[in-house]
């Protein structure tokens, strides 16, 4: 019996969609909540920071993103091929799950915001060699 290999046709796409729909529905979610203040808070009910901090999907859509591309940039050529193009994305994509997922314990448990703004100078230095 002979062996039969597939190919896939080569894309020059890098697959960040999901990662991009992640960060835009986590745009979407909590800044809609910080400019309009909707939901509002009700009186007497320490609901509404847990319901944003289990909104926690952003950071998962990306770190999902960053793992994807990282594990294509080790196993598999195609990738490999476009490492230089990759290797940004992938690790920012990771760092910025990462820091979605922060932000959303933070909101659940209802502690301190005074740290996003340092994590946001840390940040500061992923961006610039994004572009």
């Amino acid at each position: 019996m002979e062996t039969q290999a597939f190919t896939f046709a080569s894309s020059p796409f890098v697959p960040v969609a999901v990662g991009f729909f992640g960060l835009g529905t986590g745009y979407f979610i909590w800044g809609g909540q910080a400019l309009f203040w909707l939901p509002k808070d009700q009186p007497g009910s320490e609901s509404n920071p847990r319901i944003m901090g289990v909104s926690g999907c952003p950071g998962f859509m990306q770190f999902l993103t960053g793992i994807y591309l990282l594990t294509g940039l080790t196993w598999f050529k195609r990738l490999q091929e476009r490492s230089s193009v990759v290797y940004g994305p992938a690790s920012r994509f990771t760092a910025y799950g990462i820091h979605w997922f922060a932000m959303a314990h933070r909101r659940y448990i209802d502690s301190s915001v005074l740290l996003d703004g340092w994590m946001a100078i840390a940040f500061l230095f992923l961006r610039p060699s994004w572009c």
